[in-house]
């Protein structure tokens, strides 16, 4: 299997379609969320919004440089998620991972197979695999922690009841 197509359906995976290694995917955890939900403080854990939009903002920084654009993103920035203030603005956060999600997809799929172990960006990043890699590994682990604040937020719900 080429390692483009490998990534993808890695991508796939943890974005949209799979269920393989937690029986979940971050689209099938997040779509059925409602808005206060996704605010909805637990502890000291990010909201469901906040790690939506974190990975969300990787996603489509990334996909900018596979686009043949510049690298514009910061990590300082990756939680400056512009407030949720009703449903409106979930459904808009919510519609965009999955529009930016299946975007990074398909430009991962039709990348070049010998650009994927070329230098990202610059060297000091490492390679496009590198890369994509830690973005897959990133989302998993996001995706565990939204995993649990759900369950946070149902136990909770269900005790105020």
């Amino acid at each position: 299997m080429k390692l483009n197509i490998y990534l993808a359906n890695r991508l796939k995976e943890i974005f949209t379609e799979g269920k393989w290694v937690l029986g979940t995917n971050f689209k099938a955890q997040i779509i059925d969320v409602d808005w206060q939900h996704a605010i909805q403080k637990v502890d000291d854990f990010n909201t469901i919004a906040d790690l939506t939009f974190h990975i969300d903002y990787y996603i489509a920084g990334v996909a900018k440089v596979l686009e043949g654009g510049t690298l514009d993103i910061r990590d300082k920035f990756s939680f400056d998620a512009p407030p949720i203030e009703s449903e409106q603005n979930w459904l808009e956060l919510v519609n965009k991972f999955c529009a930016d999600a299946e975007k990074f997809i398909d430009l991962v799929e039709k990348m070049p197979e010998e650009k994927i172990q070329d230098d990202f960006v610059d060297k000091k990043y490492g390679t496009y695999y590198r890369n994509i890699d830690a973005m897959i590994e990133h989302t998993y682990y996001h995706l565990g922690q939204i995993i649990l604040i759900k369950k946070r937020i149902k136990n909770l719900n269900s005790n105020e009841s």
